[in-house]
C-alpha cells in the first residue's frame, strides 16, 4: 500500500535513506552521506510530499516529491530491492504529479537505466554542487 507518510515514519525513512544511499553511491565517501543526515531529515523531508510503501506495519521505501516537480528521493530498504516497489512508488508519482524531474549520478548506472525504462530522458548533464560528481537531470515524458 502507498500512502502519505506521517511524523511517525521519519526515523524508518531515515534508516531506509541512510542504509540505501550509501549501498547506492559506492564512489562516494560513506562520510558524505553521513554528514547530510540532518540536513535531510530536518530540511529535505519536511518540505516534501513524501510517500512511504508499506506492506503490514513495515516501510519497505519511500519517494519524496519537491516543489510538486522533482524526486528529490526515492529508495528502497536493501532487504527489499528488486520486487517492483520502485516501481511502484515512482508509477504512483507520475500519475500524481504532471511533470517530474530528478538528479542522479552518472555513475549509479543502475539507477540511471531504472529511470530511463520508467520513462525518464536525460536532458542536462551538470557537476553537483556538493559532492562533485557529475550527475544526470532527467525528465519524465508520458
Amino acid at each position: 500500500m502507498i500512502r502519505k507518510s506521517n511524523d511517525k515514519d521519519i526515523n524508518k525513512i531515515m534508516e531506509i535513506w541512510k542504509e540505501s544511499t550509501i549501498k547506492a553511491h559506492d564512489f562516494i565517501n560513506k562520510e558524505y552521506w553521513e554528514n547530510n543526515y540532518n540536513t535531510v531529515k530536518n530540511e529535505y523531508i519536511p518540505i516534501s510530499d513524501t510517500f512511504v510503501y508499506e506492506d503490514g506495519q513495515e516501510i519497505k521505501g519511500f519517494i519524496s516529491i519537491i516543489d510538486k516537480s522533482f524526486i528529490g528521493a526515492l529508495f528502497i530498504n536493501s532487504n527489499y530491492q528488486n520486487l517492483g516497489i520502485g516501481s511502484k512508488l515512482l508509477d504512483y508519482a507520475t500519475k500524481e504529479y504532471k511533470n517530474l524531474s530528478l538528479a542522479v549520478y552518472k555513475d549509479n548506472k543502475k539507477a540511471v537505466v531504472f529511470y530511463n525504462k520508467k520513462g525518464f530522458n536525460i536532458v542536462k548533464e551538470q557537476i553537483n554542487e556538493d559532492s562533485g560528481f557529475k550527475e544526470y537531470i532527467m525528465e519524465y515524458s508520458k
